[in-house]
């Protein structure tokens, strides 16, 4: 970031939290992986302001928990401060979570306020955040993703060709919820999107080794992927090692979505455990923390790739250079329900907007139907 002085004080938080459900094509559904179930997405949106601008930021969490964090713990490392010392701050509301908890809820919480202050500084400097970052105008190749094991061999088909068609060159299905039905479900999938098209699988951290590592080899020689991800938990070091030697050379092992701090992205680097990093800016810090995970990927020669978040990750792909930007479908209706300024794909890629300053995002409907809670926390100019 430049290291330009102004007398900016961020003296006003506006915290909003909703809940939005899933949806498939218009209609609420509910949805599975591997591990998980859900119906609905928690998205804390906060908007920072100093000397007559504002930053916006997000994340995708236990919104209203997380809502609180900020109000309690967070703001008051803010209110009052230079946004231009970004660094700083960051690490000032890291040490503010030293009690409460610095992984998980508090992480997101810290990105999103992290998100909204580097827009907040792009604004104050009236420059794209892009460019603040270092970077000029670029683009990333996306990926489509969803595929969930909860939908019907035609929802699944349909969504993946959809993507196709579209021209994005790569997609991603969810596995892992019934193994012995996975091999089948994924050939059904590359029968549905051809043979130009790579062939993501992401299993949450479901099967055990060697189960992993024997349909590692079903997947490649039948569907040809070329992508698995988590195929065990990312906090099974050893595992990932041990499977990165045991599956196709072709095929590369992905994790890092549930990297909260610089010391989650090491551990994987180590070895490395994986071949491509995935880092998820509404988890891991905001925007310093993926630079900061970006940069101890590349010290490993490590390729990194952007998980979920679409419209923040534009940016930030491009100025660090990733492989590619998760367009992970839940978060792709939100954004499009939630701001003003979503980039699109065109011909496969996303670019960071140039055109205005900061990343671009605006809130369309604050105050809709899926709100659940909002609050005001000022400072000293506000109060």
């Amino acid at each position: 970031m430049r290291n330009e002085r102004t007398d900016a004080v961020i003296d006003r938080i506006h915290i909003r939290a909703y809940e939005i459900p899933t949806t498939l094509n218009g209609e609420p559904v509910p949805e599975s992986d591997g591990t998980a179930r859900w119906s609905s997405t928690g998205v804390l949106v906060v908007e920072v302001d100093a000397a007559g601008h504002r930053g916006l930021g997000y994340s995708y969490t236990s919104a209203k928990a997380a809502s609180h964090v900020v109000e309690d713990i967070l703001a008051p490392e803010l209110l009052g401060m230079d946004p231009m010392n970004s660094k700083a701050l960051f690490w000032a509301m890291a040490a503010a979570l030293r009690n409460t908890g610095w992984a998980g809820i508090g992480a997101s919480a810290l990105s999103a306020l992290d998100i909204a202050v580097h827009d907040l500084v792009a604004k104050i400097l009236d420059v794209p955040l892009v460019t603040l970052l270092g970077s000029g105008p670029g683009t990333v190749m996306v990926y489509g993703s969803g595929g969930f094991t909860s939908y019907t061999p035609t929802e699944l088909a349909t969504q993946l060709a959809g993507w196709a068609a579209q021209g994005i060159g790569a997609v991603k299905m969810k596995v892992g919820r019934e193994p012995r039905l996975d091999p089948a479900r994924v050939a059904s999938a590359r029968n549905a999107v051809g043979d130009d098209v790579a062939l993501f699988v992401d299993a949450n951290g479901a099967y055990s080794q060697r189960q992993a590592a024997v349909l590692a080899h079903r997947f490649s020689d039948q569907s040809d992927v070329t992508w698995y991800e988590e195929p065990v938990t990312s906090d099974d070091h050893d595992g990932l090692l041990w499977l990165r030697d045991r599956v196709p050379p072709a095929m590369a092992i992905a994790a890092g979505e549930y990297g909260y701090r610089p010391k989650d992205f090491s551990d994987l680097l180590r070895g490395p455990a994986v071949d491509v990093l995935q880092i998820d800016a509404t988890r891991a810090g905001g925007v310093t923390g993926f630079l900061m995970a970006a940069e101890q990927a590349r010290a490993a020669h490590v390729p990194i790739s952007t998980h979920t978040a679409p419209a923040i990750h534009a940016p930030l792909g491009a100025a660090a250079g990733a492989v590619h930007a998760e367009y992970f479908h839940d978060h792709v209706v939100i954004e499009d329900q939630l701001f003003k300024g979503v980039p699109r794909p065109h011909h496969g890629r996303i670019a960071a907007q140039t055109e205005r300053a900061g990343h671009g995002l605006r809130l369309a409907q604050p105050d809709g139907p899926c709100l659940l809670h909002e609050l005001v926390v000022t400072g000293p100019r506000g109060s």
